[in-house]
């Protein structure tokens, strides 16, 4: 990636708040941050323990709950180091460069997941007796396989088109990590070109898998609709709610940032968090605290680790 930057050094200037909250901002986000993590870890583990929740839905949460970690640890850590200290705020030329492409590949590799989730939640609830020969061990590698690697080339496109770009006076970051949107501002170059194509990038696949998400809802409540037994009806409307909450917190915040017309300004850090912070942390609390099967796994992992203490 060769470039004309005389730029070695960017300055993040964080969340716009009073300094006096600098303190309540980092220890509410230190403790968001540790719930993260610990939650989509302990999903991991209770679904590998766990044999019962070795089918196709779980196996994609668990990408999903080691995506949402990471994604997590991309931007919180370095948020918190410009709460706690002035000195946090510098990062450099290339960890932009690798901050940026790790948010766009794991948020995008996020995005594409949602989506295949929501076909194999319709393929669940429309094809019941099909759905263990459809949703094969084979079927969901290629998904996932496909996920991640789709993730990882729209990610490149990003960051290729953002710091191909010369940067050479002001290095103020208005923003708490390194996004395109912020970054382009501070370009020594006309951005007109990399904006459009950037917000065709983005859109097309934001709107893309939205749709595709929504298409595969109409179908799951028609299907669902058709079950007669009430039971029934209420187990299937809850196994897609959760799915469906964490969909909206993502794709919502998303596009008010990078689809919306006009200007770029300190509420897009605001509204960020949205995403970064948050949604990685609904991922286990939802999953768990709304999901029967993981609640029980949860209490027999527990039941064992007390048993083996007690021996």
């Amino acid at each position: 990636m060769t470039n004309m930057s005389l730029v070695t050094t960017f300055v993040l200037i964080g969340l716009p708040h009073a300094p006096a909250l600098d303190t309540s901002l980092f220890g509410i986000f230190l403790v968001i941050y540790v719930l993260t993590v610990v939650g989509n870890l302990l999903i991991l583990l209770v679904i590998t323990v766990d044999s019962h929740l070795h089918t196709p839905m779980y196996y994609f949460l668990t990408n999903l709950s080691f995506i949402d970690m990471w994604f997590s640890t991309v931007t919180v850590p370095k948020m918190l180091m410009i709460l706690v200290s002035p000195g946090g705020r510098a990062i450099s030329f290339h960890s932009c460069v690798a901050q940026l492409y790790s948010f766009h590949f794991l948020g995008s590799t996020e995005c594409f997941l949602y989506t295949v989730m929501s076909y194999d939640r319709y393929l669940a609830i429309s094809y019941p007796l099909r759905y263990t020969s459809m949703m094969s061990v084979r079927m969901c590698t290629l998904l996932a396989t496909s996920t991640w690697l789709s993730g990882s080339l729209h990610s490149a496109v990003q960051t290729t088109l953002t710091f191909r770009l010369p940067f050479c006076g002001p290095n103020q970051i208005q923003h708490y990590f390194c996004d395109v949107p912020p970054i382009l501002k501070l370009a020594c170059a006309d951005t007109s070109a990399n904006e459009m194509v950037i917000f065709v990038n983005i859109g097309v696949v934001a709107s893309g898998c939205f749709l595709l998400i929504v298409l595969s809802y109409v179908s799951i409540v028609c299907s669902i609709l058709k079950i007669h037994t009430s039971e029934g009806r209420c187990r299937a409307f809850q196994t897609c709610a959760s799915h469906g909450i964490v969909v909206l917190c993502f794709f919502v915040p998303c596009v008010f940032i990078y689809l919306r017309p006009g200007s770029r300004d300190a509420v897009d850090g605001v509204v960020a968090v949205f995403y970064t912070v948050l949604t990685p942390l609904l991922n286990p609390v939802v999953y768990t605290l709304r999901n029967k099967e993981v609640r029980k796994a949860l209490l027999k992992l527990k039941s064992k680790s007390i048993f083996t203490q007690s021996k």
